[in-house]
């Protein structure tokens, strides 16, 4: 009885080349893994997809990453996804449903009970797209991974999802990477971050918060008692905003993972870093690369 199909990569196309994997699906009732991601599928060949999720009543797992899938085809998706009882897996990356086929999407998503890992990087959602899927998150129950990264949400898009996540209560891992932020938008989201009380990951790489932004985040960190793995490389982030967020490590008692990479934090950074980083007992990782620290810092962290 077949379970799992992955048949990711193999440019089957749009409406034509799909029609014969699409008839042998339906076939699939047990079917609770399906990976079609880079396969060039567009919008006609989404227009196939209902008929067949409707068959797979077991499907859990559902990979259309890096295709071609537009707002249209989202809509059509969306048809079929509250009837996707099982379904707790979504990856959408790098497609091109916009705000538009965000819409569609969040209009069902709530009643996706299971649902825990959404994956909508690199779909042009910008903020309006953002604004949209804040409104339903609440109703995602059991969200337990976001990814909105690369999606130009800008500021205000942060401050739309920072008026909800206080809310998702099961949000153990949100990614915001390279949605040019800033230090407005990183303000938004902090002031809400210590009502993420499952939040385990925060993936904020290439937002351009510079020390403004881990002024703000440094005030909140201590209060996030279950994050473990926090990534701010990319930022601009200088000597001072190092120093701000080596005070506020020493209260992440639960703090794991630090990257910092190709940042701005040199030598006096790394020596206002050193001065704390013995007295977290939990952090085991620590990534500074790129970040010209030279001699002189590296001595001061090897203490």
């Amino acid at each position: 009885m077949l379970t799992s199909l992955d048949l990711s990569g193999n440019w089957i196309g749009g409406e034509g080349a799909a029609w014969s994997w699409a008839e042998v699906l339906r076939e699939c009732n047990a079917l609770a893994h399906l990976d079609l991601s880079r396969n060039f599928i567009d919008d006609e060949g989404a227009f196939l997809l209902p008929d067949m999720l409707r068959e797979c009543k077991a499907l859990a797992h559902l990979d259309l990453s890096e295709n071609r899938i537009g707002a249209e085809g989202a809509g059509r998706l969306a048809g079929v996804l509250g009837e996707c009882k099982a379904l707790a897996h979504l990856d959408l990356r790098s497609n091109s449903v916009g705000a538009e086929g965000t819409g569609a999407l969040a209009s069902v998503l709530g009643e996706c009970k299971a649902l825990a890992h959404l994956h909508l990087s690199a779909n042009g959602i910008g903020s309006e797209g953002a604004g949209l899927l804040a409104r339903i998150l609440w109703d995602c129950k059991a969200l337990a991974h976001l990814d909105l990264s690369e999606n130009e949400i800008g500021a205000d898009g942060a401050g739309r999802l920072a008026g909800v996540l206080g809310g998702c209560k099961t949000l153990a891992h949100l990614a915001l990477n390279r949605n040019g932020i800033g230090a407005e938008g990183l303000c938004r989201l902090a002031g809400v971050l210590g009502e993420c009380k499952a939040l385990a990951r925060l993936d904020l790489v290439g937002n351009h918060i510079g020390d403004a932004g881990v002024l703000q985040m440094a005030e909140v960190l201590g209060e996030c008692k279950a994050l473990a793995h926090v990534d701010l490389s990319d930022n601009g982030i200088g000597a001072k905003g190092a120093g701000r967020l080596g005070g506020a490590l020493r209260k992440c008692r639960g703090l794991a993972h630090l990257n910092l990479n190709g940042n701005k934090i040199g030598a006096a950074g790394a020596g206002r870093l050193a001065g704390v980083l013995g007295e977290c007992k939990a952090l085991a990782h620590v990534r500074l690369r790129r970040n010209k620290i030279g001699t002189t810092g590296a001595c001061q962290l090897a203490g």
